[in-house]
This record gives structure tokens, C-alpha cells and sequence, in this order.
């Protein structure tokens, strides 16, 4: 079963604006994703997702398109590897990355679907049946529209919550707990509360003890844990935050390929890894960074704000996984539920139903990824 075409779908319609029509965060870089199919010469087709702009995806399926024509599509480790190996001197992590990563996604969801397995069922075994979804949406400032949005999950059967960026750690103590304090009022003490500072935003200026201080704050509203409260790359401050903070420290999401997350993993630095598939290098270097540190008993939640493709991937992997636990879903998610012929939908108790039908388990309405290309036109 050769590899005969790849092609990429540009998502480019969906990007959260203020009542004023400004954009949510000032240096946000865009809701830009892309998902790539990789067809076959037996009419099997794959899905894959990359974490970036649809322009750079695209760029890098024109440089390592005739690497691909002609490989077999059943080996996703050994095509994966070879792109990685023929990349080398092109530069390593970033948008070359991600889409290897996308591609591999696909050659696993081409492999499923030609043996009739799911992913998970592929990577050994399913630990679980479901995971815990998290409605993972940005804090809103004035607070009466916050609290709409978590009253908008809960009716949506939503039972764990994460709140990040937007205000956060961007104007003074006293916003910051009123946001925190306002969420958990809304969610109420039963349903569980996650904060995300955002430490990868530009120039990003929490320091480690303002960090060490809000994570105080933060345990009086049991928070689940605290997320990028340092820059991304600060992994001598993340050591000194999780050993004084009395919250869980997790972070991780900007990170590339398993070389960058072995000094995290063997240094101990967070209390969660947080690895996105779309943006590591796919399921294959996912698989072996979760399995490096859960060998040293590092709980992993893979970060997920992106697209159908790549909740499914996320959902195939955790279900594989010992400590598999909790799943980011965009909310509200207009590239996850917008996309797919049948919805992932939670069940009566919160949970969301891992797929076990072949490879990743959905499929993706085409109709539906055209119409949210609005500004590629001369792509499409």
C-alpha cells in the first residue's frame, strides 16, 4: 500500500473576537490549523493535523512531498523516521515538525483503518474505555461573560474546566483572583478548575515569584494545577516552582520532538508534561515521551487546542496509556465538533467515549473543512 498524494486542508475561519470585533489577546497568532490526507494506491486515506499555519504546512509538503511519493503507508515508524532523517539539514522542530507530525498521524489512521484496529487497540491495548474532557476556554473580562461560558460547558455536560490567558497575569493580584474566584463561583466546589497563565505569550514577563505567590492563591480555590506560569523554555524556574508550589505545576506544549523534553522528564521539572501531538512530531514521538515519563511517574495530559484530528489522536494515545486521564477540548470548538460527520459527544456523567472503530475512529466531513478556509481562497 504506497503513499500516492498528500493534501492540505486549510482552517482559517474561526478566531474568537471581543464584542468590539478586536482580537480576544492582543499577540495571539491566529487560530490557523491545518489537516493534511494522505491518500493511498488502494483508495485508503489518512487524517493528520498540524499545529500551524496552513501557508507553512503547505510549504512543507511541497519539500518533502517526493520523499513520500511511493513509501509504504503501513510503516509509520519507518516513514516517519525517514523524514526526520532527510530533514536534518533543513532545521529540526517547528513547522518541518509538525507536519512529519501530521503525516504520521495519518499513516496510523491509514493503518487502522486498513487492519479494521483502532489506534489505541494498535499500540497494545486500551487502559480505559473514557476520558475526563476539560472545556478548555480563554478568561473573559467583564466577568458576566466568563461565567456565561462555564454555564454554556456545564449544559454541555462539562465537568472539568480550564481558564487561561486572556487578563491573567497581565494586569495586577487583585484581577487575577477575581477571575479565579469568579470561575469557581460559576463551576460551584464539585466540578474541577484548571488555570493556564500563558506563559508562552510574547514577552511574557511573570517571573518565578509572582508565580510562587499566585500558585498560593491558587490552592485556596483547588485548582487541579497551574499551567505555563513561566516562560516556555524556563526549566531551571519550573524546577524551583513545582518544589514550592501547592498546586501541581504542568507546562510542555510548545515543546518539539522527544530530544527537547528529555531534560523536563529526567530533571523532574513539571508534576504534568503537557506534549500536542500536532505540534511534538505526532503519535509515534508522543507515544515515547509519554512512556519516559510515566516511567518516572510524571503524570502526562496531552494539550489538545486544535482540531477533531487531533482529539481523536489525543483520545487513540491516552486510552493506550497506564495514567490516562484527562482530555483539552476547545470549547466552544468549532474545529472539532464543526468537522465530523458524527460529533464526539460527552456522555451523561462527563466523560468522552474513546472511539474503537478503525484508526482514529471519526470521519471528516470535507464539505465542512472547505467551508472554513475563508482567506486561502487562492489555495482552495
Amino acid at each position: 500500500m504506497q503513499i500516492r498524494a498528500i493534501k492540505v486542508f486549510p482552517l482559517t475561519s474561526e478566531r474568537p473576537t471581543l464584542k468590539a470585533g478586536k482580537p480576544i489577546h492582543p499577540s495571539w497568532w491566529g487560530y490557523d490549523q491545518s489537516l493534511v490526507r494522505v491518500d493511498t494506491d488502494e483508495g485508503i486515506s489518512g487524517w493528520g493535523c498540524a499545529g500551524t499555519r496552513w501557508e507553512l504546512t503547505d510549504a512543507a509538503r511541497k519539500v518533502l512531498t517526493p520523499h513520500l511519493i511511493g513509501q509504504d503507508a503501513s510503516q509509520p515508524d519507518a516513514v516517519t523516521e525517514k523524514l526526520h532523517q532527510w530533514t536534518f539539514w533543513y532545521g529540526r522542530g517547528g513547522t518541518l515538525t509538525s507536519y512529519i507530525g501530521a503525516i504520521n498521524i495519518a499513516l496510523w489512521d491509514i493503518l487502522g483503518r486498513s487492519t479494521g484496529l483502532s489506534i489505541s487497540r494498535m499500540f497494545g491495548g486500551r487502559f480505559v474505555e473514557s476520558l475526563k474532557p476539560y472545556a478548555s476556554m480563554l478568561f473573559s473580562w467583564p466577568l458576566d461573560e466568563q461565567t456565561a461560558n462555564l454555564e454554556s460547558g456545564m449544559e454541555k455536560k462539562f465537568r472539568a474546566f480550564k481558564l487561561g490567558w486572556g487578563t491573567f497575569g497581565r494586569v495586577d493580584r487583585r484581577r487575577d483572583e477575581e477571575l479565579v474566584r469568579s470561575a469557581r463561583k460559576a463551576i460551584g466546589d464539585r466540578n474541577e478548575l484548571m488555570i493556564d497563565a500563558g506563559g508562552s505569550d510574547v514577552f511574557w514577563h511573570g517571573d518565578l515569584k509572582w508565580a510562587i505567590e499566585t500558585s498560593r492563591m491558587l490552592k485556596d480555590y483547588d485548582v487541579t494545577w497551574f499551567e505555563e506560569a513561566l516562560r516556555a523554555d524556563d526549566i531551571e524556574g519550573f524546577k524551583q516552582l513545582r518544589a514550592l508550589s501547592p498546586v501541581p505545576i504542568s507546562t510542555g506544549e510548545v515543546l518539539t520532538r522527544r530530544q527537547s523534553f528529555e531534560p523536563w522528564i529526567h530533571a523532574r521539572a513539571v508534576d504534568i508534561l503537557q506534549p500536542d501531538l500536532t505540534i511534538c512530531g505526532g503519535l509515534s514521538e508522543g507515544r515515547r515521551i509519554w512512556q519516559a515519563a510515566y516511567d518516572r511517574n510524571i503524570q502526562v495530559v496531552m494539550h489538545g487546542w486544535n482540531t477533531a484530528v487531533g482529539a481523536a489522536a489525543d483520545l487513540q494515545l491516552s486510552a493506550s496509556m497506564p495514567n490516562g486521564k484527562y482530555l483539552e477540548y476547545w470549547h466552544p470548538a468549532p474545529y472539532v465538533s464543526g468537522i465530523l460527520k458524527t460529533p464526539l459527544l460527552l456522555d451523561d456523567d462527563g466523560m468522552l467515549p474513546v472511539p474503537d472503530l478503525p484508526g482514529l475512529g471519526i470521519e471528516i466531513d470535507e464539505q465542512a473543512l472547505k467551508a472554513r478556509a475563508a482567506g486561502a481562497d487562492s489555495y482552495a
